[in-house]
């Protein structure tokens, strides 16, 4: 079986957390982990399965580290790759902007060739908008995650977007 590339960005750790949750959920020995301070495009490419994780900051904004590697990211080609995506953001304090570097995320992986999965609903969260969910709203387009308000939710959402990942990527 080939191995998941997990690439995530962190400026608290709270990402980097859980990007080691998702690992052991997943299979150390399958998940291999890419800080994405550093990364280049040929990171990318041994990969046909890959997990993107950022958090949304402030206004919307992308995360330092990615923010840096972004003119680098919008040039990755992701034809014939299956790509999963989890973000963390603060639902109340940011509602406005809940999860929006998911959804740039997304859509970059979209407009370069990839198959997203891993879609997650819509249920028990509080915002305003946000740029990751769906066309009609229902889903989000990865696992959404707020450490801040609800941190308590945050074991079983991953463990269900991971059975749903395992399955929809045949891992």
């Amino acid at each position: 079986m080939s191995k998941v590339g997990l690439f995530y960005g962190t400026d608290t750790g709270n990402t980097e957390s859980i990007a080691y949750k998702i690992q052991a959920y997943l299979g150390k020995d399958l998940v291999v982990l890419h800080d994405v301070h550093g990364a280049k495009i040929s990171d990318f490419e041994p990969y046909e399965k890959i997990i993107l994780g950022q958090p949304t900051w402030y206004c919307g904004e992308l995360q330092s580290h990615w923010e840096d590697f972004w003119p680098n990211f919008k040039k990755i080609d992701f034809s014939g790759k299956q790509v999963a995506f989890f973000g963390l953001g603060d639902q109340l304090e940011y509602g406005e902007f809940f999860l929006d570097a998911m959804g740039l995320m997304h859509e970059v992986v979209l407009e370069n060739g990839g198959e997203p999965v891993g879609y997650f609903p819509n249920e028990g969260f509080f915002f305003e908008a946000s740029k990751a969910l769906t066309e009609d709203e229902a889903f989000f387009v990865g696992l959404p995650l707020d450490e801040d308000q609800q941190p308590e939710r945050t074991e079983q959402r991953i463990q269900l977007w991971i059975e749903q990942i395992r399955d929809e990527m045949g891992l």
